[in-house]
């Protein structure tokens, strides 16, 4: 399973989304930069507090041009529960196939109970990979301040990107 590499296209993904509707990858965030973070589940508390984190900081990201999604493999009404507790302002999808997700992006999967571990990924505007990270366990992840210098610093020096 390929992690995915900086440069890189992010593969097409649809998940459905708390709500109804689809999450198009990435074409929903064409444009802007992404900020695509997969979460382990509702019910782990350093997910809720990584969602909660970018659900504060959104409108600095938008400010800095960044769209944000999240997703997992919760199903709708624990995603929407969660999107509910947390005042989650960005798009969620629910009921993503871990395998199918792991083999496209490369997400570490845990295997009982079965589930994906925290991944996050930056995207150029044009949807090519800016930075990945990925965890094998419950902690390292993106962090909203963090994403927020970041863009900054490579809107500033595109040689970076």
């Amino acid at each position: 399973m390929p992690r995915l590499s900086h440069g890189q296209l992010f593969p097409p993904l649809d998940i459905p989304a708390v709500g109804g509707g689809m999450i198009s990858l990435p074409d929903d965030l064409t444009g802007s930069y992404g900020v695509i973070l997969i979460y382990r589940g509702s019910w782990c508390p350093y997910c809720n507090a990584q969602l909660a984190a970018f659900s504060r900081a959104l409108d600095a990201l938008s400010e800095v041009n960044a769209k944000v999604v999240a997703f997992s493999v919760d199903d709708e009404d624990t995603s929407a529960a969660l999107v509910a507790k947390r005042r989650l302002r960005f798009p969620v999808g629910h009921s993503v196939d871990a395998d199918k997700v792991a083999a496209a992006l490369g997400a570490y999967v845990n295997d009982d109970p079965h589930y994906l571990q925290s991944t996050g990924f930056i995207l150029t505007p044009d949807g090519r990979v800016c930075l990945a990270v990925y965890s094998s366990g419950a902690i390292g992840r993106l962090v909203a301040d963090d994403v927020i210098g970041f863009i900054r610093y490579v809107t500033e020096h595109p040689e970076a990107r």
